[in-house]
């Protein structure tokens, strides 16, 4: 299985600290944020990884992570997104290099505390369809919400005002590769964007989409509140471990 870190978009939520930086460079605790997905990926045996960037400032991942080799890896692959056009765009630009394999997909502002070794070992032995991760928080409106019928999920909802459930689909997707045929059909939402949530919804209604819950912590560091939240966590308690 390989990995795609998606690390590109403008970042302009968290001007303007974004003015000089790419957002997924910004420093969480101790290290930069883009070290978190990446480890998160190693530690879950996933060593095939591509990096999707974009804006001014994507050559600073190349100067910062290099070939890997401090992660332990022989090589790092990397491509470039030109603007804004959602997450589902942004993983489009991962087909070459998924070359039909299996993927493990994480965005690059995400840390979690716990490792994803057991979803992704699980996943691939799953012959078809997709997994999610879930996370049980006290905000899911800011999040796409899953709609359970027992336990199964009828759809996804993206940033219902609404929730119909307190969970959380987190940055953390698992697909085979129709998800780039499934991506090519998609239609821009309100917001100009390919949204990540219609995809699942496919695979939905195609009885193809498990999912599991994560263990310990998770939060995103998208928004300057979850940025320090993200870092208070990490200086607590560390993130990645490897149980």
């Amino acid at each position: 299985m390989k990995g795609v870190i998606l690390a590109g978009g403008l970042g302009t939520r968290m001007n303007p600290l974004t003015k000089i930086t790419n957002k997924h460079l910004l420093p969480v605790y101790d290290k930069p944020m883009i070290y978190y997905p990446l480890q998160a990926l190693i530690n879950a045996g996933i060593k095939d990884i591509l990096i999707v960037t974009g804006g001014n400032y994507a050559g600073d991942f190349l100067r910062l992570i290099g070939n890997g080799h401090e992660f332990g890896l022989k090589h790092i692959n990397y491509t470039y997104q030109e603007g804004e056009g959602g997450i589902a765009a942004a993983l489009s630009l991962a087909e070459f290099f998924a070359d039909k394999d299996k993927i493990c997909v994480i965005l690059g502002d995400n840390v979690i505390e716990q490792n994803i070794r057991a979803a992704v070992e699980a996943f691939s032995r799953q012959k078809a369809g997709a997994k999610i991760i879930l996370k049980e928080v006290p905000d899911p409106q800011r999040f796409g919400v899953p709609v359970f019928e027992g336990d199964t999920i009828v759809r996804i909802e993206e940033k219902p005002k609404k929730p119909q459930s307190r969970y959380a689909v987190t940055g953390i997707y698992l697909y085979d590769n129709q998800v780039f045929d499934i991506i090519k059909v998609q239609k821009p939402s309100d917001r100009g964007e390919l949204e990540i949530t219609d995809v699942n919804n496919v695979y939905i209604e195609k009885g193809q989409l498990t999912w599991e819950v994560l263990k310990g912590w998770w939060t995103d560091a998208g928004t300057f509140e979850s940025l320090l939240k993200a870092s208070t966590l990490v200086a607590e308690t560390g993130a990645n471990k490897m149980d």
